[in-house]
Order: C-alpha cells, then sequence, then structure tokens
C-alpha cells in the first residue's frame, strides 16, 4: 500500500506536514463504501476558511487533517462507481454530498442531510462537517464518486489550465454563488466586501455577469493593488468609516445594486476602527449601502461559536445587527455553504474556453505539500495570493 503525507492542525498557529493513513474505502463511522473513489491528489489549496480554524477561531480537534479544495487523478474506485473511470482528471466539489437526499434533489447540495450525523452539510478536512478526512495531502477518498465529481473532458486540456481549473472546487462556485444571490447582472453596480480569494473570484463573478461597475473594498494595501491591477475599483476602508461616502466618490451615489460579503465572522471596523474586531461590521455596512428591495449575498463564513473571539456573544455565534434596516430595505439575505455542483460545469466551459482567467484574477501561487505551513503563515499575514499545494510535483512536470 502507498504511503501518504497530509497537513494536520496541530492547535491555534501550528500546522505540520505528517504522515496520515492511506485512503481507504469507508465513511467516517468506519462502515465499507463502494460507491467512492481514492484520488491521486494533483493541486489542493489553502482556504481562508482553513485559517479561521488555524487561527484557533473554531472548535476544530488536533489532529484534523486539513483541505477541501482538491482536484485528482483517480486511481482506485469502488465497484458501485459507474460513470467513472482509473486515470481521469476530476474536480472535487468541497461539499460531500449523498445526491439522494431531500436537499441534494433541489439542488442544495451544501446542507446533504446524509454525510454528516451532527448537522446538515458535509465538507473535506472541516470541523463539525462530518469527520471526512481532508485533502491536503498526497491521497484522499471521495465518497458518492458519480454524483459529486466532474470528469474534465480532455486531460491534456486540463492540465494546461490546471492553476484555474484547481478554483473550481471551493472559491470560484462560491464567489460566483454571491454574485448570483445578491442579483448582479448587466450594468449592476456591485460592492465587494473583501479583497481576498474569495472576494475577488466575486469580482470576478460579477464581471463575467455583466455588471457595469464592481468595487472590492479592504484595508490590505497589497491586495487592493492587486484588485486594481486585475480591473476591479479598489475602496480602502481605512479612509473612512462611512462606507456609502466611498462608493459615492466612485460612482457618485452611496448606493449600489448588489453587494457581497467575502469576510465573514473575522471582519474588522472600518477607518478609525479598522484595527479592532467587529464581526457584524460588513453586513451592517452592506444594508446601509445596498439599495432598496436589493440583495446581499453571504458567501463569507459565520459558524456557530466562536471560542476565540474577544466578543462575547460572538463566543456563541450572536451578532450585534442592525437587522431592521435591512427589514425597512426589503433587502433579501443569501447565506450558507455554496452548492458548488449547481456552478461549476458552467464554470468549467467558462475556464476552458478561456472567459475566465481565475488564476491571474487570485494570483494563484505553487508550492510544495513541504511548504504547506509556510502558505499559511503567509496567507496569514495578508499575501495578496491564492496557495495552490502540488502534493506530487506535477506542475513542475508539466
Amino acid at each position: 500500500m502507498a504511503s501518504n503525507r497530509g497537513v494536520v492542525y496541530l492547535g491555534p498557529g501550528k500546522v505540520e506536514v505528517r504522515s496520515i493513513d492511506y485512503p481507504k474505502m469507508v465513511n467516517p463511522e468506519g462502515k465499507s463504501i463502494e460507491h467512492g473513489v481514492i484520488l491521486k491528489v494533483v493541486t489542493t489549496n489553502i482556504c481562508g476558511s482553513d485559517q479561521h480554524m488555524v487561527r484557533g477561531r473554531t472548535t476544530a480537534p488536533k489532529g484534523l487533517v486539513l483541505g477541501h479544495e482538491i482536484t485528482g487523478e483517480i486511481v482506485e474506485k469502488g465497484k458501485d462507481v459507474e460513470y467513472l473511470s482509473v486515470g481521469d482528471l476530476v474536480t472535487v466539489p468541497f461539499n460531500v454530498a449523498c445526491g439522494r437526499c431531500r436537499t441534494c434533489r433541489e439542488q442544495q447540495t451544501g446542507v446533504c442531510l446524509n454525510v454528516n450525523k451532527g448537522r446538515a452539510g458535509g465538507a473535506y478536512g472541516y470541523v463539525d462537517m462530518g469527520g471526512w478526512v481532508g485533502g491536503q495531502a498526497e491521497y484522499v477518498m471521495v465518497p458518492y464518486a458519480d454524483f459529486n465529481l466532474i470528469r474534465f473532458p480532455d486531460k491534456a486540456q486540463a492540465l494546461e489550465k490546471i492553476l484555474d481549473l484547481t478554483m473550481l472546487s471551493d472559491i470560484l462556485p462560491t464567489g460566483f454563488h454571491g454574485a448570483v444571490t445578491a442579483g448582479v447582472g448587466v450594468g449592476s453596480t456591485v460592492y465587494v466586501a473583501g479583497a481576498g480569494p474569495v472576494g475577488l473570484a466575486a469580482a470576478a463573478s460579477a464581471q463575467v455577469l455583466g455588471a457595469a461597475v464592481v468595487m472590492v473594498g479592504d484595508m490590505n494595501a497589497d491586495r487592493l493593488a492587486h484588485a486594481k491591477s486585475v480591473g476591479f475599483v479598489p475602496i480602502d476602508l481605512k479612509k473612512s468609516d462611512k462606507l456609502e461616502d466611498l462608493i459615492a466618490a466612485v460612482i457618485k451615489e452611496p448606493e449600489v445594486d448588489a453587494s457581497i460579503d467575502a469576510v465573514g465572522f473575522e471582519a474588522h471596523g472600518h477607518g478609525a476602527q479598522a484595527s479592532s474586531e467587529a464581526p457584524a461590521t460588513v453586513l451592517n455596512s452592506l444594508m446601509a449601502i445596498t439599495r432598496a428591495a436589493g440583495a446581499i449575498g453571504i458567501p463569507g463564513l459565520y459558524v456557530t461559536e466562536d471560542p476565540g473571539s474577544k466578543d462575547e456573544s460572538a463566543r456563541q455565534g450572536n451578532l450585534r445587527m442592525r437587522f431592521g434596516l435591512g427589514w425597512a430595505k426589503s433587502h433579501r439575505f443569501y447565506t450558507g455553504q455554496t452548492p458548488v455542483l449547481r456552478y461549476n460545469r458552467q464554470l468549467m466551459q467558462a475556464i476552458l474556453h478561456g472567459r475566465l482567467n481565475i488564476a491571474k484574477v487570485v494570483n494563484a501561487t505553487v508550492i510544495s505539500l513541504d511548504d504547506a505551513p509556510r502558505g499559511y503563515q503567509e496567507f496569514d499575514a495578508g499575501v495578496a495570493r491564492k496557495f495552490v499545494i502540488d502534493p506530487h510535483g506535477t506542475l513542475k512536470k508539466k
């Protein structure tokens, strides 16, 4: 049996590459399954939501193998897998989904009812998401393979665009979901909170959907400079605590048609309060700038428990929101894990046919598996990059 190594969470601020078990065709309860495949991981990415765990802002247990953004080659399959073959190169939605329950049938695969005993929804290598082993590793097992996986139609073509296609597992569909649920369309004025990879993916998605102008707000100068370099209007949130004034300086009015929260629960205040954590800041500011009867897409992560928060209410997942403002303006809010399968085939085609150069937009940067701990440190420090782990040196061999 082959060896396997993966990125393991060891406690707040600590990750390490260690030997881990080679994957088996079993579910988290140890029951044998035949609907899964084992993948040789070609690319696996570091995600901002991984950072929440590594910072100690969740109840993630020590020893968790991290990683939910996976692209790989099938090296073994169960006897119930009918439509995929050994050797296929596939993209893996970060959602673990059965394809059979009510929510999966409704294309709500982010809240599958059968893959997590604790609550609706499963994911690889993530706290409270069912115990599925993460994919920041050399090999990983993917269940319900016929339903979950999409095979790239041409392997050689896919490898040429692998830095773009690796984004299909999470951040591109997540950003696209944020834009779609915010109601972005032709001629929309759009504001995206957060110039990290998901925010940039949301901004790129808004452009594909026909937005007239896309503004991206952040307090990190490097990320804002990168956002400008790839075609978005940067909004420096350090300049004012009144987002509506910053918006008006760009589009001559203080409201936008659609807004997207790509920050989540570790948000900070704006202007003079930029150094202070304020979990509801983004949501409150988006209600202020979104037009009446507009929508707010919320792909940014919010948790049921935040043990690392300095705010007692936030530790229990409670936020100090101006919900009455949103109610008075008839806003629509769309929250939750992105149902990746709803979007990733269309987005794959957009990449393969040159309509969406997402790797450039998010500044994809390839690192080895051994360099993953350094990647976590640099990402946490706010570098304007999206780190793509290459466990087997496949990208170097291209």
